[in-house]
């Protein structure tokens, strides 16, 4: 029987990532996947495909709409959405054969199979033919991420009633896509279609959309969406959705209690994600659930059972990549002796719509409801040089500081390339600065970022510059 040092079961980007740095620090390492390509759900179904539909519907809304205010003047543009479908898959081809390559030049064995539970130290690996292996290991990482989510009215048939999944591989531009849900996934799905020529609604059962990001950046990006033609119906509870042929109606109710109905040809089921076990055999290990279905673990991502950890979606918190990552590196430097640690205030979220939304630290929700004194410093994207030479001019810069000390508690922001500039907040904040050193420290002219110091600015005694 082969025996490891580590184990990892899921090859997401909180499973590879874990399992290479297990290598790295001189454990023998193997990596458990059930799918013939590794990568998780981020790199097959999830982050990189979404964002490789996103790039091309950019370009072709750019060409449609925006480069003859360029002086570029083309021909009427057609979406083929054969070749945008087809080259997403090349992208994904060309990521997951890059896990393969890191895989094999870290000398990590790779299994393709179910990996189940025996013992606490014994894991049995169903494969595709239907035999098995059976491993040894001191440790293992469970890191078997998450699937779409659902409402149990919902007849998910994964072509008119669909998720995320398949919403990555239509064969045809929607005449009218339904999303329900306005989270991330939904409204960055929503767009890549709006883009393309559907018309899109978007309905939410909360009275925002993102709502787990600040206040600010909700209102913002609906009045942005709304203005591109995207239509919102909030404040509605789903009741039902049925297909009808090639059509899909959802019922649903207002927040005044009255039946509303919208029908379209598709309809994508966006209501969030659940933590992925089955098939584990945790009850084998003695693993414990919590109520929400995630693996219990304390703060070093350690289960009840002393030498198995869990990482990424299956436990508690934000459900992303980065997150992940952050999380199997840290286990595994805390199984080699080292001293790791994780500030989960500072891991961003971002909406890769266009403009970008993201966010890092509190949001100013948070902050009232927390009792914390707080100032705000904002400045509109409108105001920026480099907006109005690039033509993206929608969006801000909002920074929240501590009233009395000046300490970053939160940066927001809406706006092109917001995914690379939370960069910045991320490193001002983990170095704890004050909005006055932001304000102090140099910026490139032109760039985005520089709206970033103007928010800074505004926020230390309304000083901003160019507004």
């Amino acid at each position: 029987m082969n025996q490891f040092d580590v184990t990892v079961i899921g090859s997401g980007p909180g499973g590879y990532v874990a399992a290479i740095r297990c290598a790295q620090l001189g454990f023998k390492t193997a990596i458990i996947e059930k799918y013939p390509t590794l990568g998780g759900t981020c790199l097959n179904v999830g982050c990189i495909p979404s964002k490789a539909l996103l790039d091309s519907s950019e370009h072709f809304e750019n060409a449609k709409h925006n480069f003859a205010n360029h002086g570029i003047i083309i021909n009427e543009p057609k979406a083929d959405i054969k070749r945008i479908i087809e080259r997403k898959n090349e992208v994904v081809e060309q990521t997951t054969k890059g896990i393969n390559f890191l895989m094999d030049k870290n000398k990590i064995t790779v299994f393709e199979g179910v990996g189940n539970f025996e013992s606490a130290n014994k894991i049995n690996i169903t494969k595709k033919d239907g035999s098995s292996e059976a491993i040894e290991s001191k440790y293992t990482i469970i890191a078997t991420g998450s699937k779409p989510s659902s409402l149990p009215f919902i007849n998910i048939d994964k072509e008119r009633i669909i998720t995320s999944t398949e919403a990555l591989n239509l064969k045809e531009i929607p005449k009218h896509l339904i999303v329900i849900g306005g989270g991330v996934i939904g409204l960055e799905l929503g767009s890549v279609y709006k883009r393309l020529g559907a018309e899109v609604t978007v309905v939410e059962y909360l009275d925002r959309i993102i709502p787990g990001m600040d206040g600010s950046l909700s209102k913002e990006l609906q009045k942005v969406l709304k203005k591109q033609g995207i239509k919102f119906m909030l404040s509605t509870a789903v009741s039902a959705v049925e297909r009808n042929g090639d059509s899909v109606k959802v019922t649903a109710k207002d927040k005044k209690g009255q039946e509303v109905s919208v029908e379209g040809d598709y309809c994508l089921v966006s209501v969030g994600r659940r933590p992925y076990t089955d098939g584990l055999g945790l009850e084998k290990a003695g693993v414990e659930l919590d109520e929400r279905g995630r693996v219990k673990v304390n703060d070093h991502l350690q289960t009840n059972v002393s030498n198995i950890y869990a990482i990424g979606d299956v436990v508690k918190g934000v459900m992303l990549a980065h997150k992940a990552e952050e999380e199997g590196v840290f286990v595994a430097e805390l199984l080699a002796g080292q001293k790791p640690h994780i500030n989960y205030n500072l891991i961003p979220g971002v909406v890769y719509t266009w403009p970008e939304v993201a966010g890092v630290g509190k949001t100013e929700e948070q902050l009232k409801a927390e009792g914390i004194a707080y100032k705000v410093g904002n400045f509109p994207m409108r105001a920026l040089g480099r907006s109005r030479a690039s033509g993206d001019t929608d969006g801000l810069v909002k920074i929240i500081a501590d009233e009395k000390t000046d300490e970053i508690l939160g940066i927001h922001i809406i706006g092109a390339r917001a995914a690379d500039m939370i960069a910045e907040a991320v490193v001002a904040m983990e170095y704890r600065a004050s909005a006055e050193d932001i304000a102090r420290i140099s910026h490139a002219h032109p760039t985005f970022t520089e709206a970033i110091k103007e928010a800074a600015l505004d926020a230390t005694g309304k000083r901003a510059i160019h507004s």
